[in-house]
């Protein structure tokens, strides 16, 4: 059964006149007529009664015609749906972002994919970036902003590098290193450390740290940075934490030497995974914007 021959019989059925009906769908008579013969052949049984000028729909056709209808109707609404997808009218798009990304430019990326594709409709979400590499696996998001540090190829994912970032060491002005240009590793020997949980880093930076026989304290645990912020602020401990997010007018950044920590965040999709309109939008965009205006490459250089 092709939806043509529901749309033909639904014509008949209307016009009760072949010819009026083929007229309406745009069609010559007899092939509106070979339709609805064939129609008739599958559900085996006369759909319309032909008397002479006279046409009447059977006693099927009549069983028959409200489900026809239902399904014309819902395949009118399905191409209506599809049509909407594809030109990016009405499109949800999942995209999951890393918790400690900064806001702000995050927030650009949805406003300039806003303004260029409306029709998307973003549904974010954010997590710490092994949760989203699972939810973007099981198909929960199309698309994620993460990164992982390792040494070693994710061969499941397609990674489309956005920027590179450097750590630092976060701390109060009045700290013994704060009039320093850049800290050591070495320099953070038995200092109160506050853990950001949802860190990146954590675990890859400690094997480091070992190796060099640093060891820091944690003190605090927090799963914000804004709550890490105030507690280095008040002076309670050090943070490890990406450069442009230390905004906070009570805390100093310096960068991390011997080694360097950087991170390179990614757009995230799976590797194979054909993308819809709406992540091929997300992917120009972001591609398209000047991450943090200028590169992280212009931190001040260890001497």
């Amino acid at each position: 059964m092709e939806i043509s021959q529901v749309r033909y019989f639904l014509a008949v059925a209307r016009q009760l006149n072949f010819t009026r009906a083929a007229d309406e769908c745009n069609v010559t008579q007899p092939a509106l007529s070979r339709a609805v013969k064939l129609l008739e052949e599958e559900f085996g049984g006369e759909l319309f009664h032909r008397e002479g000028r006279f046409t009447h729909m059977t006693e099927l056709g009549r069983m028959v015609e409200t489900y026809l209808q239902g399904m014309f109707e819902n395949s009118q609404q399905a191409k209506q749906i599809a049509d909407q997808y594809v030109r990016l009218k009405k499109t949800p798009l999942k995209v999951g972002i890393m918790s400690t990304i900064a806001p702000d430019e995050t927030i650009e990326l949805i406003s300039a994919l806003r303004v260029r594709h409306p029709g998307v409709e973003l549904h974010l979400c954010d997590a710490d970036a092994p949760s989203l590499r699972r939810k973007l696996l099981a198909g929960d998001i199309e698309a994620a902003i993460y990164a992982i540090p390792s040494t070693t190829p994710d061969d499941e994912v397609h990674c489309l590098p956005l920027f590179r970032e450097q750590m630092v060491m976060a701390i109060h002005p009045g700290h013994r290193l704060a009039n320093q240009p850049f800290v050591r590793v070495s320099d953070m020997n038995s200092e109160s450390y506050i853990h950001r949980n949802n860190c990146e880093f954590a675990g890859y930076a400690d094997a480091i740290l070992s190796e060099q026989g640093v060891t820091v304290s944690p003190v605090y645990w927090s799963d914000r940075d804004d709550w890490t912020l105030s507690m280095i602020a008040a002076g309670l401990g050090f943070g490890f934490m990406p450069q442009h997010s230390v905004n906070h007018p009570g805390v100093v950044g310096l960068p991390i030497t011997e080694p360097e920590f950087w991170r390179e965040v990614n757009l995230v999709t799976v590797r194979g995974r054909r993308h819809s309109p709406a992540v091929g939008a997300l992917v120009r965009e972001a591609v398209q914007k000047k991450w943090f205006r200028e590169p992280a490459d212009t931190l001040p250089a260890a001497e």
